[in-house]
């Protein structure tokens, strides 16, 4: 039997059928019924007409392990300046017409934002941890809401803050979301999203262009200077960075253009040398020589002949396709290349091929310049020209993308990918599968909003849970 501390215990409540087998809510009376309080429209001191009672849930009791209602006494009084009835001030406790305390609709919301909970856990995590049920429709509704509050700060203070100490590089891409796009701009160092757009149809130049508008627009605002900015090898984003940006160095990412982002996609290094490689497996296959049915007879000394030749072919087969990844792989150990020498044994232009990528791989080495690069570039097309069998495995040798992808070899603080930006579509996309129920380019914009202001607050989060980790270990501040 394990002793000490870590153990999983189901809730108390896990299991519970009948209504009344819940756990009774403690009454808490909150007083507020006041004989008279100014009016709110004029100023002048009104007298209570009536009073009412106002039920609020709040957080629970952790100490007596059960839920919290407010029982809120109010008044209701009559301006005779005014002629008008009005009830007193409850906005501090609770938003007009809700049944929940602020408490409540903060932490609900915090728990979406912040942990990322889907709606549903989000729901049982309030009942379990803090003793108080809200149906998750109900949740969906304040994050939503949260949402359009949080666009109102794309333009005031969170520009500020996103760009505080903007490094001069970003990353532009494109995120498609069933009938929506979403365009982001991201700090390419500081991994800070500064600008975001919401498009309801396919994007083109039209579109793009604005956007760029906004961002140079809040980079004039505060005098600060582009210096590179970093896309995918899309042909939507050249006409509009020149247009808005002028010569400013524009970075292809490396990764779109040396790998695949999406299984299948045509146009990869990676697909198309797997390919290669697959087609040297058909081949052999091809070659194959047939074999009669059955087991050849021991006497038989040509066919057991053609069973070995058979055998032998098969398990090289096998062996390229189980180690494919080795003609692609960016840097082999010495186990790994002898093995690529091993599987391919009498297969000189599969040695070729590998050979080929690693001149590729090399082209983006830091240690040398953009027109050293470009150089080695030119001589590695008429390299691969030679080689008739290639046919269109290597053809994005011959791209434009690839000479603009060797731009951040000239600046060593321009980054090579657009990880930034890459690494906020992923977040996204994440969240989709948890959280929406009902995507709308509205609940889009929100939902974005909200993460971006997350963003903002994480120093905060963090520098709290510093002190919390001195506190513990008993560290005071002299």
């Amino acid at each position: 039997m394990w002793f000490g501390p870590g153990e999983y215990v189901p809730d108390p409540t896990e299991g519970i059928l009948n209504v009344d087998d819940l756990p009774a809510p403690q009454i808490v009376a909150y007083d507020r019924n006041h004989e008279h309080t100014p009016c709110p429209r004029c100023g002048h001191l009104a007298y209570r007409h009536k009073w009412g009672y106002r039920t609020l849930h709040d957080l629970g009791d952790l100490y007596r392990d059960g839920p919290v209602d407010l029982l809120v006494t109010y008044s209701s009084h009559y301006c005779s300046k005014c002629r008008k009835y009005f009830n007193i001030d409850l906005t501090d406790l609770a938003s007009p017409g809700s049944h929940y305390t602020h408490r409540v609709i903060h932490l609900a919301v915090r728990l979406v934002v912040e942990d990322g909970l889907p709606y549903r856990p989000a729901s049982w995590h309030l009942w379990r941890d803090h003793h108080v049920f809200v149906p998750f429709a109900t949740i969906q509704n304040w994050v939503e809401a949260g949402g359009k509050k949080a666009q109102g700060q794309m333009d005031g203070v969170f520009p500020d803050w996103a760009l505080e100490a903007f490094s001069g590089y970003v990353a532009v891409d494109e995120l498609y979301e069933g009938p929506y796009c979403v365009f982001s701009a991201v700090d390419n160092r500081q991994f800070n999203r500064v600008i975001y757009e919401v498009l309801d149809h396919d994007p083109s130049h039209d579109d793009i262009a604005p956007f760029l508008r906004r961002f140079k627009k809040a980079l004039d605002e505060r005098d600060l200077e582009l210096k590179g900015i970093t896309t995918d090898g899309s042909a939507l984003y050249p006409e509009p960075i020149r247009e808005v940006f002028g010569d400013v160095p524009h970075q292809i990412c490396t990764f779109h253009v040396i790998k695949e982002l999406v299984k299948g996609c045509v146009g990869g290094w990676i697909n198309l040398v797997l390919s290669a490689v697959a087609k040297e497996r058909q081949r052999l296959a091809k070659s194959k020589p047939k074999l009669k049915r059955g087991r050849p007879s021991s006497k038989d000394k040509e066919a057991r002949r053609l069973t070995r030749k058979s055998k032998s072919i098969q398990e090289k087969i096998s062996d390229l396709f189980q180690d494919r990844f080795l003609f692609v792989k960016r840097r082999l150990k010495p186990s790994e290349r002898k093995r690529l020498l091993f599987i391919t044994r009498g297969l000189p232009q599969l040695r070729k091929l590998r050979e080929i990528m690693d001149h590729l791989y090399a082209l983006f080495d830091r240690r040398c310049r953009t027109q050293t690069a470009l150089n080695k570039l030119r001589k590695l097309r008429h390299w691969v020209k030679r080689f008739k069998w290639i046919g269109e495995t290597l053809n994005k040798v011959f791209s434009a993308n690839l000479e603009q992808a060797l731009t951040f070899l000239d600046d060593k603080l321009l980054p090579a990918t657009s990880n930034a930006v890459e690494r906020g579509n992923r977040r996204h996309r994440k969240m989709q599968k948890s959280v929406y129920r009902v995507r709308s380019q509205g609940c889009l914009e929100g939902r974005i909003a909200l993460d971006m202001i997350r963003e903002s607050r994480a120093e905060g989060r963090a520098q709290t849970t510093e002190t919390l980790h001195k506190a513990r270990r008993g560290y005071t501040d002299p």
